[in-house]
């Protein structure tokens, strides 16, 4: 079993940067397909960024590309999101979500295929 505990969220004026972290535990596999997923209320799950943890491989989603940063620490079995230059609707609660392995790349950022999912932090921007 995995496990991920996310933190660092808070809240951030726009324009402001905020660094979420993600902490794997429990039963660790040699790689992973790692995302960052956010909900903000009312709209629907939106996959923000992922990365192949064997690879380096990453992709983002178009509203956060040039702004986040996605990135594993396999030391530390820590996944983390940089963003900067926050927006108003970068508003959420972010997820972490893990799967063991590989996946398709059209799943890769829709969710659907991790089993494994943090609690959540929340980031909040204010104007």
């Amino acid at each position: 079993q995995v496990q991920l505990q996310e933190s660092g969220g808070g809240s951030v004026q726009a324009g402001g940067s905020l660094r979420l972290s993600c902490a794997v535990s429990g039963y660790t596999y040699s790689s992973y397909v790692m995302g960052w997923f956010r909900q903000a209320p009312g709209k629907e799950r939106e996959g923000v960024a992922a990365i192949y943890t064997g690879g380096a491989i990453t992709y983002y989603a178009d509203s956060v590309k040039g702004r986040f940063t996605i990135s594993y620490d396999n030391a530390k079995k820590t996944l983390y999101l940089q963003m900067n230059s926050l927006e108003l609707e970068d508003t959420a609660m972010y997820y972490c979500a893990a799967e063991p392995g590989a996946m398709s790349v059209s799943g890769i950022l829709t969710g659907d295929g991790y089993n494994y999912w943090g609690q959540g932090t929340q980031v909040t921007v204010s104007s």
